[in-house]
């Protein structure tokens, strides 16, 4: 492999000939070979520096006209949105695993823009540090790529996908309407339930989860940009915090502004830490959820079998004919994966020191995994599984007749403590409730037919 020598302030690094990435990012990739090729920084931090990028550079035009020249800040603005489009993306090959500010993921970007703008202009043009890094520092940027890529998340990917299943499940609730069927509390038999009623407690759980979302996002609309090393804004000029942000939402179309408190904004991670509880509310209800189709869906013939869900794929490798609820394993799988996320991204949030919080880089990696994780999950969940779920009705009449906590509707008539004794008999003779209630004289057969209607009772 060829290579040629670049520089920074530490001397000379060679770099590889075919690259538009310099020293710094050489650096970084010969000390931290640490996942290399398994974990390295989310695409979308990629993409949210691009747009960053760009903002800086029209910023600075309109600040700074006599440093940002009009060539440059346009050049700049290419190179920048081709890093955005992802034309770019096997020059950024750094690792999670790296400085905790994301200083060297910030200098990869600076030196990939600086080395395309050159190789556009066809002559040294942009500096890395002075040019594309102006205005700015690892210390303000990186939080504000970490923003941007969490709300592009949430709003693109997460809630769409939320949504979709609550208006799956809303057709389903209308499509299953008067079927009525056992409930079932601490795993055991209950009063019985409208298995749309069943239903719509998932979809409200969605559009809570969808609520709860919603409000993490304007705190994370916040912008650290402008604040450079400490929050001061040290060489940065009048307005750029405010004119960066408003370039960005022009950018984005989303509606970010400059945070107020730019000491909070490098040091604090609260709204991260927030809208990931969020994420993992919903994967809370999801795994739920996943639990109940599962169950229900069990069998077919030794397990309660009261719905069928989708035959995706064979379920064994040694059992013919076996068919697994394998959308709802992968369900639960990325719910555990979430709430484990959700710890790092809590214990890491609690880590700032001073002026900064040093664990930017694992916080973008586990905030993201999961909305994408989750987003795909659920997207994979409605398509292969939620949409095909059906009710086996005779099932849901036969345990329902089977229930002895339909008694539950006789308390009114005999009293709690006879319609205990009533269903305990039953049980322990494998008798009906009517049976029972004859047998301890309780009421009539003609009686118990007048008061019993589990039908009624949901």
């Amino acid at each position: 492999m060829t290579s040629r020598t670049e520089h920074d302030a530490l001397g000379e690094v060679q770099v590889p000939a075919d690259r538009l990435w310099g020293a710094q990012t050489q650096r970084s990739r010969d000390n931290f070979r640490i996942g290399v090729g398994r974990e390295p920084m989310p695409p979308e931090i990629i993409a949210a520096f691009g747009i960053l990028k760009q903002a800086a550079a029209r910023a600075n035009r309109a600040l700074l006209p006599e440093k940002m020249s009009e060539k440059k800040a346009a050049l700049l603005e290419q190179a920048a949105e081709e890093v955005r489009s992802g034309k770019l993306a096997e020059e950024f090959p750094l690792v999670v695993w790296q400085t905790g500010s994301g200083t060297q993921t910030n200098m990869n970007v600076n030196e990939v823009l600086a080395n395309r703008v050159n190789a556009l202009a066809g002559k040294t043009l942009c500096h890395p540090n002075d040019d594309v890094n102006m205005s700015q520092s690892s210390n303000d940027t990186f939080p504000t790529a970490l923003h941007i890529a969490a709300v592009t998340a949430l709003e693109d990917q997460l809630i769409p996908a939320v949504r979709e299943m609550a208006e799956v499940l809303l057709t389903l609730e209308r499509e299953n309407e008067g079927i009525v069927k056992s409930g079932r509390t601490h795993l055991q038999d209950a009063v019985p339930i409208a298995f749309s009623q069943e239903i719509s407690g998932w979809r409200a759980s969605l559009e809570r989860d969808l609520e709860l979302l919603r409000l993490s996002l304007p705190p994370l609309y916040g912008l650290a940009l402008g604040g450079t090393a400490v929050g001061t804004g040290l060489n940065a000029p009048a307005g750029f915090a405010e004119r960066a942000a408003e370039e960005i939402a022009a950018l984005t179309g989303k509606p970010f502004v400059s945070e107020e408190n730019k000491f909070h904004a490098l040091t604090s991670l609260d709204e991260l830490v927030f809208a990931h509880g969020a994420v993992k509310a919903l994967a809370a209800d999801m795994m739920k959820i996943a639990n109940d189709v599962r169950w229900l869906a069990s069998g077919p013939r030794c397990g309660l079998g009261e719905i069928t869900i989708p035959a995706n794929e064979p379920g064994s490798s040694i059992m013919p004919g076996k068919v697994n609820p394998t959308q709802c394993e992968q369900v639960t799988m990325v719910a555990v994966q979430v709430m484990g996320n959700d710890a790092a991204v809590g214990i890491a949030a609690s880590q700032g020191n001073f002026e900064l919080n040093v664990f930017l880089p694992v916080v973008a990696y586990n905030f993201l995994q999961s909305v994408r994780l989750t987003a795909e999950s659920i997207r994979s969940f409605t398509e292969h599984c939620a949409c095909g779920i059906r009710p086996v009705r005779e099932k849901m009449r036969q345990n329902l007749a089977a229930s002895l906590m339909t008694v539950t509707a006789l308390n009114p008539h005999i009293g709690y403590e006879n319609a205990a004794r009533a269903a305990q008999l039953a049980h322990a003779e494998n008798l009906s409730l009517k049976d029972a209630c004859v047998k301890l004289g309780l009421l009539t057969p003609e009686r118990f037919d007048e008061l019993f209607h589990p039908e009624k009772m949901i």
